[in-house]
């Protein structure tokens, strides 16, 4: 957890988690006590704490996802238990997949990922506004990273939560792209959204809060004009972040069970299939574990161990 230099309104704390959880947004005003993003299923119970801890007795009335990614919603369900009356509202396009639970739709089978079940009870519209801390917040369509993903924007203030269309210096995996739909173009239109909202602080979906808005919109178009000229170049980089992902949940696990993993999750074997054909199954997965090591995202120990960095 830290705080940010810049200067947020009153009514928002900001959460800053690790790259395995999504940041925490905190709202606290006359409309009640609200959190945006949940962070990671193995980080819940910290969540759970840390929202407790800055509530101070008083309860969490509303829970809002940008997307249904399982590092900004895997403490929903623990929130929920621990305030049984919270509502919680998702982006439109998954409701049925949340209330019926398909694992499979909401990708978290297909990526290897745990999200323990938890309520939606409405959705964010977009075009419309949503009450927060002592805001309106407006509610803007976001695709590219993910196609149903939303931002929140709040005017008066210029803050902008951007989820993962926006970092600091990037953005998150064009996940469409890789299912072989139209993904780029996506987070071209949603970086120019941004730019129109003009915000003047941004709480992104990984990372510290920034204020140089112009500068994080100009490294993500020359990323994304990176990635539109190379597709298989966005292709490697998924499949590392993928793995780096995992890494950072498992610390530390035997070479074998990592290749294995790798070889049996069913969105590495689309990957493999998609891009990388030209060479057998198990030659990628250890390219993979090398590119890893290699860039000193991670470590081998004796050979056997890999070891997160």
């Amino acid at each position: 957890m830290s705080t940010s230099p810049l200067q947020l309104p009153d009514d928002i704390s900001v959460l800053e988690r690790g790259w395995l959880s999504a940041n925490n947004i905190l709202f606290q005003g006359r409309h009640g006590a609200a959190l945006v993003d949940s962070g990671y299923h193995t980080h819940a119970q910290q969540t759970v704490d840390l929202v407790a801890a800055s509530l101070d007795g008083r309860p969490l009335d509303l829970l809002v996802n940008t997307h249904l990614h399982s590092d900004h919603c895997g403490g929903n369900a623990a929130l929920q238990a621990r305030w049984p009356h919270l509502q919680t509202r998702i982006p439109p396009g998954q409701l049925v997949h949340v209330r019926d639970w398909d694992a499979r739709a909401l990708t978290y089978e297909p990526t290897g990922q745990h999200c323990p079940p938890f309520r939606a009870d409405g959705v964010l519209t977009p075009g419309s506004e949503i009450a927060l801390g002592d805001g309106l917040w407006q509610i803007h369509a976001a695709p590219g990273h993910d196609t149903h993903a939303v931002v929140l924007f709040e005017p008066h203030s210029g803050v902008l939560i951007s989820g993962d269309a926006l970092w600091e210096n990037g953005f998150g995996v064009v996940f469409p792209e890789l299912d072989g739909e139209e993904g780029f173009g996506d987070v071209g239109a949603t970086l120019d959204l941004i730019a129109r909202l003009a915000p003047t602080i941004v709480i992104p979906g990984h990372g510290p809060v920034f204020g140089d808005v112009q500068r994080a919109l100009d490294v993500a178009r020359r990323r994304l004009a990176g990635f539109e000229a190379d597709p298989l170049k966005h292709a490697r980089h998924a499949a590392k972040v993928l793995l780096k992902y995992k890494l950072l949940e498992w610390q530390r696990i035997a070479l074998d069970d990592a290749l294995r993993w790798l070889r049996e999750t069913p969105y590495f074997q689309v990957l493999h299939r998609r891009y990388f054909a030209d060479r057998e199954a198990a030659q990628w997965s250890e390219e993979l574990v090398a590119d890893l090591v290699r860039s000193d995202a991670a470590a081998l120990e004796d050979r056997t161990t890999l070891l997160n960095r």
